[in-house]
């Protein structure tokens, strides 16, 4: 796991506080937003499309497209960092990282990691060190295929952030990037299917993001029945129960149950007579 450097941790941690409440559901505020955080959020676009065609450069130095990366019929993660962030980044990929570790799935076999800096002046060399920092963390074999660390243009990040509602300013006094702690779920014909916060993830509502994000193509049938009966809570941070909708399947399932059981009564009493 990535270490903070202590004296960073200090500088930036009372900024990175008011943005993680500041980067979770939208709510009614009385007061007035920090001047650096004003601009800085997210607008959530559930079914806009990724420019597929958007050009970057991974840890390689290659030239590549966004739309290279949903060419594999899987869901992708995408994240908005950069790579020389003093804390919040960290935090937030360190907590992606150890909620993957507790699934069974991994990047390149199951789905797409794609992680874009939105530092223009960042280079693949250090998207590469990023990568190999992350990975070793991971530890899981063959996520090399599936984690992508990309850099950019200003006019292409722009876009990128545009189109999936991702809102971030640089303060020009501390030479830091304001963002929020957010990921975006995409699914494989590149929709942005939902939007995860904080620095902390659960397992289990990555495990749930995910089998959405995909359309049904990732998961069990237990994962997919789950989505039945859970909603994402963007409150919360995580799937939790939709009672209506509990209520519904119950009510379905004991109509189903019954109509079983009077057929099989109704075909006893003919066969008796």
């Amino acid at each position: 796991m990535i270490q903070v450097p202590t004296a960073l941790a200090r500088v930036a941690a009372g900024s990175t506080l008011v943005l993680l409440l500041a980067a979770s559901a939208p709510a009614q505020r009385e007061e007035p937003l920090p001047r650096e955080l004003e601009g800085v959020g997210v607008d959530e676009k559930l079914g806009a499309s990724v420019p597929r065609g958007l050009a970057f450069v991974d840890e390689t130095g290659a030239v590549v497209t966004l739309g290279s990366y949903l060419d594999h019929g899987k869901p992708v993660i995408l994240t908005l960092n950069y790579y020389e962030c003093p804390m919040l980044c960290t935090l937030q990929l360190n907590g992606l990282v150890d909620a993957l570790r507790e699934l069974d799935w991994a990047p390149g076999r199951d789905f797409e990691i794609v992680t874009v800096s939105i530092n223009p002046l960042e280079t693949p060399r250090l998207a590469a060190a990023k990568k190999k920092t992350y990975l070793e963390s991971l530890g899981r074999p063959g996520a090399e295929a599936g984690w992508h660390f990309l850099t950019g243009r200003q006019p292409e990040i722009v876009a990128l952030a545009d189109a999936v509602g991702f809102r971030y300013r640089y303060n020009e006094e501390r030479k830091e990037y304001t963002h929020a702690a957010a990921f975006m779920l995409v699914t494989p014909d590149g929709r942005v299917a939902r939007y995860l916060y904080g620095v902390m993830l659960e397992p289990k509502t990555v495990r749930l993001g995910l089998t959405e994000a995909s359309q049904g193509r990732l998961g069990s049938t237990g994962d997919r029945f789950l989505l039945m009966c859970f909603h994402y809570d963007a409150g919360a941070g995580r799937y939790t129960v939709a009672a209506g909708r509990l209520m519904r399947l119950g009510g379905g399932l004991t109509t189903l149950v019954l109509g079983v059981w009077l057929g099989g009564w109704w075909w006893r009493e003919r066969h008796r007579r």
